[in-house]
């Protein structure tokens, strides 16, 4: 117990003073893609629109470990212009801290070499507070030099290229953050991050008609730390599927998950492989996603020869 709370106070005590923070990691990064990536807003959307959330206890029964939930919402307005809009709000308590960042995302559509490719930007606010509770020895009062509750917003903006091809590929680089704005009262900054994304889906593996296969990849910096997930996916029928993923340093993922209708439902559990794995309970996280068409342009008859 006393090893828990030792580790819970270094967590709390190293968000309060450091001058970077790692962006948010999910199991579901590929259902997750606008958020990191505004130029993937919309592409590989048929005259859609998604909501996609996820929630993602990391550490279970670890004290004070990151608690997070995403909200994403997009629509490829491609019948109506060449281009996606969204948005994406995400919230994340790691011991005493708290950080809510919300983005609205443009991505123009652009048909390239039988594929589609995503110009995209975002921009929005990313607003990071504490709220910490310091326990003193009896009759010595609260040391004035400890952070009090404070909260502060800055401006936030990224960036991105995504590229789809009609085959199943698919790539992408972008940064976030990109302000790298410091929190002054907090003594923060929050760093600037890079990502490169890619993928394939075979549809017909092995010869079995009712079998696809899924590989995704994901690579994220801030120049100081780098990790790496990488995802299988196998998928029966479009209607259920079941993956592994491997994130370097950090974790072993299995996934699985069902299509139904417009319905997409989602489940993770994550193996922690780091240094904690004798605390860790494990990470658990859940996806749920939906989607429904666009009406489409209405169109207009002519009642006289002289407009026709």
């Amino acid at each position: 117990m006393k090893r828990l709370l030792l580790i819970s106070i270094l967590i709390s005590s190293a968000v309060f003073y450091t001058y970077g923070q790692q962006d948010k990691t999910l199991t579901h990064f590929i259902f997750d893609k606008m958020s990191i990536n505004p130029g993937a807003t919309g592409v590989g959307m048929s005259h859609q629109a998604c909501g996609t959330m996820i929630y993602r206890n990391q550490w279970d029964k670890f004290n004070g470990a990151p608690n997070s939930v995403l909200a994403n919402a997009e629509a490829n307005l491609s019948q109506y212009f060449p281009s996606a809009a969204g948005i994406s709000f995400y919230h994340d308590a790691i011991g005493y801290s708290r950080q809510n960042n919300v983005t609205l995302n443009y991505s123009y559509h652009l048909a390239l070499a039988n594929g589609t490719l995503g110009i995209g930007a975002a921009i929005g606010l990313n607003s990071f507070g504490m709220a910490p509770t310091w326990v003193t020895p009896d009759g010595i009062d609260t040391d004035p030099s400890l952070p009090t509750s404070t909260s502060q917003a800055t401006l936030d903006a990224n960036f991105g290229l995504y590229y789809m091809h009609e085959t199943g590929w698919y790539a992408g680089i972008s940064s976030t953050h990109l302000p790298a704005a410091e929190i002054d009262q907090l003594n923060f900054n929050t760093a600037r991050h890079y990502y490169a994304m890619g993928g394939y889906r075979m549809d017909q593996a092995f010869g079995i008609s009712e079998l696809g296969l899924e590989g995704n990849g994901l690579i994220r910096t801030d120049l100081n730390f780098l990790s790496a997930d990488i995802n299988i996916r196998a998928l029966w029928n479009n209607v259920m599927y079941a993956g592994l993923t491997y994130r370097t340093t950090d974790a072993i993922g299995i996934m699985a998950g069902f299509n139904w209708s417009s319905f997409t439902f989602g489940y993770s559990y994550d193996i922690t492989t780091n240094r904690i794995s004798s605390i860790s309970a494990g990470t658990h996280e859940v996806m749920v996603k939906y989607c429904y068409p666009l009406p489409p342009i209405p169109i207009t008859k002519a009642r006289n020869p002289r407009y026709l």
